[in-house]
């Protein structure tokens, strides 16, 4: 019977470690490249190594590299995306092929996309839930719209 587990195995454990040291021994033999001065590198025999240039001009060249392929993602993603004039913005095909199922009571209905001009009636329309006094209708299409709602307490003194 085979076991699937989240953990990591053995194997991927050790191998993952030996990564680690591999990095920080590759990280600590740039520093010395980096900064020890070839006439000790040379006196202790280490003759072959590049140029102390490419100690500095690697990083930047790595760096320049990640920030041009941030631009180019973003890019390429702001063309990849509809325009906000386009109907493709407020829904697709598969919206627009989307059947309704029947709501049945007590059961969590079904995920679908809600069209725009459902948004537009629920939130910003005055609606016959509002004249027949539904508050929570009332209360979402008032504070969309920044206006608060009417209050039967109170009373307009302006007519006096």
């Amino acid at each position: 019977m085979v076991v699937t587990s989240p953990s990591p195995l053995p194997e991927r454990a050790i191998y993952g470690f030996v990564l680690f040291l591999a990095s920080k021994f590759a990280f600590i033999l740039y520093l010395v490249w980096a900064f020890v001065p070839e006439s000790w590198l040379h006196s202790v025999g280490l003759t072959y190594w590049p140029q102390k240039y490419w100690a500095v001009a690697l990083p930047i060249y790595l760096l320049v590299v990640i920030v041009i392929a941030y631009i180019l993602l973003c890019g390429v993603n702001m063309m990849s995306t509809a325009p906000l004039a386009s109907v493709d913005t407020v829904t697709d095909s598969y919206a627009k092929s989307q059947q309704s199922k029947p709501y049945v009571e007590g059961a969590i209905p079904g995920l679908q996309d809600v069209s725009i001009s459902e948004v537009n009636r629920i939130f910003f329309l005055s609606t016959s839930h509002e004249a027949a006094g539904d508050q929570t209708v009332t209360w979402r299409s008032h504070a969309v719209r920044n206006v608060d709602p009417p209050t039967e307490t109170s009373s307009d003194t302006s007519d006096l």
